[in-house]
């Protein structure tokens, strides 16, 4: 049996590798053309009704959730797939509490942006501001991107000189503090009650937000993919860029490169600190949605998951990332027919994964040469 599912997947490698040799092949005019095309369609999906693909669809099913909230939610994601892989798959570091940025994102907008929030009223009380006063939601736009910034400095400074499984230990503490501190320190984040009212584009929930409303998920799905598209487009560029280089150089080999003049505690803390910007971003737009978030949202389980998404989906390339995000946000909602036994399927499947594809489904093309290399140094060892 197992040696049937090797063969298939390697059919699968070489037609994949194939299709992805004829892309690189076309003029960069056809690759542009398709790639506008490609993004119109992630625009049209909240419609999607193409005949023979409206069984994706999860409001097609007895018990499915809202299409645009699962679209939503992918996208989201796949937000917190990318800043992951600038950590795990460009400076090869493992951080297994980027829940912590997340929920940083989440309270920021949440503690200055809505009326219910301790912090608010307490300005309000302090500076005789009206009851109905909060910070704006655009403002709080760069207040949780600078304090998700400044959490990963301050999680990575005194951190980051530690490697392997000894600076995953301390990242999966760095999350579960987060969520602890959240839930206890009532007189700032209200504690396990949480917060409520949380602001959107169009201000707190209310019956006249007639675009960024609680029924009409459509516009937030389009609001997500709008960030996620200009993101992929910013950390492509950081990736090509000297800094990007001495990520990989960093995650290949850190003495070497730093034999060759890169300073690796400086380069892995960019790479913290971005990526902790990017996962709070996600943490904002996932709150400003949801206009409700309490400290049980931010679990260890939800970060294992976040990175599954890079692993499962080919850590060091978006698109694997960004790949595996959707598949393991939209699997669950599209099987809840099977609710008692989805996370069974999920198990076995990542296991599966594991053992065929050990470099992820769509892997970027240095890091399945370093797998081959390596195991071509095993079978010459043995």
């Amino acid at each position: 049996m197992m040696e049937k599912l090797r063969a298939a997947e390697a059919r699968r490698r070489a037609t994949i590798g194939g299709v992805a040799d004829r892309w690189r092949a076309l003029p960069l005019w056809q690759r542009a053309v398709g790639f506008l095309a490609f993004v119109a369609f992630l625009y049209y999906l909240p419609y999607l009704g193409i005949p023979g693909l409206t069984w994706l669809r999860t409001d097609y099913i007895v018990g499915g959730n809202s299409w645009a909230g699962v679209l939503f939610t992918c996208a989201i994601y796949v937000l917190v797939a990318i800043g992951l892989n600038v950590v795990v798959g460009l400076a090869g570091l493992l951080d297994l509490g980027y829940i912590g940025f997340f929920a940083i994102g989440a309270y920021s907008v949440a503690l200055f942006g809505s009326t219910n929030s301790p912090v608010v009223q307490w300005l309000q009380q302090s500076f005789d501001l009206p009851q109905t006063w909060a910070v704006t939601w655009a403002a709080c736009i760069p207040i949780a991107l600078a304090l998700s910034l400044v959490s990963g400095v301050i999680l990575g400074w005194p951190t980051l000189r530690l490697r392997g499984d000894y600076l995953a230990i301390v990242t999966l503490g760095f999350g579960e503090i987060i969520r602890i501190v959240a839930r206890n320190l009532t007189e700032v984040t209200n504690g396990a009650a949480g917060i409520s009212a949380i602001p959107g584009p169009q201000g707190p929930p209310a019956a006249d937000n007639n675009i960024f409303g609680l029924q009409d998920l459509k516009p937030w799905y389009w609001l997500a993919i709008t960030v996620v598209l200009l993101m992929v487009f910013a950390v492509r560029l950081l990736e090509n860029s000297r800094v990007g280089r001495s990520w990989l150089a960093i995650r290949e080999d850190e003495d070497a490169a730093a034999v060759m003049g890169v300073y690796p505690f400086k380069f892995k803390l960019w790479a913290f600190a971005i990526g902790a910007a990017l996962g709070g971003l996600s943490g904002f737009l996932f709150a400003s949605r949801n206009a409700f978030i309490d400290p049980t949202q931010f679990n260890a389980q939800l970060s294992i998951l976040f990175v599954a998404m890079v692993v499962v989906g080919g850590s060091g390339n978006m698109v694997g990332v960004a790949f595996g995000a959707v598949l393991l946000a939209y699997l669950p909602e599209r099987f809840r027919f099977i609710a008692d036994y989805r996370w069974l399927a999920f198990g076995v499947a990542m296991v599966v994964v594991m053992v065929l594809r050990p470099q992820g489904l769509i892997p970027s093309r240095r890091r399945a040469r370093e797998l081959q290399d390596r195991a071509k140094e095993a079978k010459v060892s043995v």
